[in-house]
């Protein structure tokens, strides 16, 4: 996107182009492995999305001002004693704590923080920030609800940064080999659980930045293959300065709790 902006507004009159970030077309593939492979498909129905009938879902779209990110940031640090945890790390922590909360489950039963992470970084040697393509995986921080429950905001936090960490250059090839043995299509209606909190886009992307003529967006939102009980959306917040914009679904009920929710509410009312 950002790319077709820069075309757009470095246009000259003689229909010359300029793109300070050439796109990388070259795969990157495992050692070893071939650069072809088979999806496992043996008739052409089984390659269609499936249509499966959608809950009803309720949407909202929350604003973190920079100083409300900074302080909780400072504060998952602090009681952690680090400088390491991130604010995108800090915030996931705290909504996968509360809308774990509003979903009432057993103390006993699992709970799931999945995180999208870009790859480009994490393998060695890593790859340009301008590979083109989609070299992602998703991660996943885990707990028993009650743990989760009891630990506070920085045991959460620091759950969460352990997970990014950890996905290094051996933990993104081990997948990869793996997928290579057992290649799967991942669907949609597998990837989203009653259990699981799952954070996708960044805040880090300029969703602002991009201009076509009609001036700096209203504001960032998501298409509805992007929704599911349980999916968020982050986005930088419109003003910058490490603000957030972040889109929550949610089933209607849980919903109607998370706008009550106290350590939520507290969040954004420093703002």
């Amino acid at each position: 996107m950002c790319a077709w902006s820069e075309i757009f507004t470095s246009k000259d009159h003689e229909n010359h182009h300029f793109i300070s970030r050439p796109p990388i077309f070259k795969r990157w593939v495992l050692e070893g492995s071939h650069s072809i492979t088979n999806l496992p498909f043996t008739a052409h129905d089984q390659s269609s999305i499936e249509q499966s009938k959608k809950p009803q879902l309720k949407e909202r779209f929350f604003h973190f001002s920079s100083a409300a990110v900074s302080k909780l940031k400072a504060k998952a640090n602090k009681e952690c004693n680090t400088q390491n945890i991130s604010s995108l790390q800090t915030v996931s922590a705290l909504l996968w704590r509360c809308v774990t909360r509003v979903r009432h489950q057993a103390n006993d039963s699992e709970t799931v923080c999945k995180l999208l992470v870009n790859n480009r970084c994490r393998v060695n040697p890593p790859l340009s920030d301008d590979y083109f393509g989609s070299p992602v995986d998703i991660i996943s921080g885990t707990a028993t609800v009650e743990d989760l429950m009891a630990h506070g905001l920085r045991w959460a936090a620091l759950r969460m940064h352990l997970t990014v960490s950890n996905h290094d250059d051996a933990a993104v090839k081990k997948w990869v080999e793996s997928w290579y043995r057992n290649p799967v299509v991942y669907k949609r209606n597998g990837l989203f659980h009653p259990n699981t909190t799952h954070i996708g886009s960044s805040p880090r992307f300029d969703m602002y930045g991009c201009e076509f003529g009609l001036g700096k967006a209203l504001a960032a939102r998501s298409g509805s293959m992007n929704k599911a009980d349980g999916k968020v959306t982050m986005y930088p917040g419109r003003e910058g300065g490490g603000s957030m914009g972040v889109e929550v679904c949610l089933l209607p009920e849980y919903m109607m709790e998370l706008e009550c929710d106290e350590e939520f509410i507290s969040v954004l009312k420093s703002n």
